[in-house]
């Protein structure tokens, strides 16, 4: 499985698409901004995109989606706790099959309570689960205020007393 990285937009997101390289069939992951570009690299790479998967409901992942179905007939895969418009729904486990590629969907909620994770072929896709250089934030609607209040390495400590406590 070939990844393509396109960075989009001014607010430093990704979009991705997932090539299975015998097939030519791709996932198109979270489209949004400069679609042109996304277009652009189907067309040169003469990709037949059979799903648009986001890795969770925020504008900046889901705002290209029917511009993106509609040029591609692409159907919209989300997890099942997504309030917005798709077509497919998928929940913790379950793979999503493309040519002779898949990718496993791990449910990771705390950034939004629908955010998924994507992993196969020795490869991760974290939408706002990991940001670069950070962790996804969970202080925006629907983030889990249970694991800020919670969870242990979400606790108030010194950058030295994290490393320490994560073996650094």
């Amino acid at each position: 499985m070939k990844v393509h990285q396109l960075q989009v937009g001014n607010m430093q997101n990704f979009t991705y698409i997932l090539e299975d390289e015998k097939t030519g069939e791709a996932v198109l992951v979270d489209p949004s901004w400069d679609l042109d570009a996304v277009e652009q690299l189907i067309t040169r790479n003469n990709l037949k995109i059979k799903y648009i998967v986001n890795t969770h409901h925020h504008f900046d992942h889901t705002i290209g989606n029917e511009a993106m179905t509609n040029t591609t007939g692409a159907k919209i895969i989300q997890h099942e706790a997504s309030t917005l418009k798709h077509d497919i729904i998928v929940k913790d486990g379950d793979k999503i099959r493309f040519g002779e590629s898949e990718v496993v969907v791990f449910h990771t909620p705390g950034h939004s309570k629908d955010s998924i994770c994507l992993v196969g072929d020795g490869k991760i896709l974290t939408g706002d689960t990991l940001f670069v250089g950070n962790c996804g934030r969970v202080d925006l609607p629907d983030g889990l205020g249970h694991e800020k209040e919670t969870n242990f390495v979400m606790q108030p400590r010194t950058e030295e007393a994290f490393v320490e406590l994560l073996g650094g």
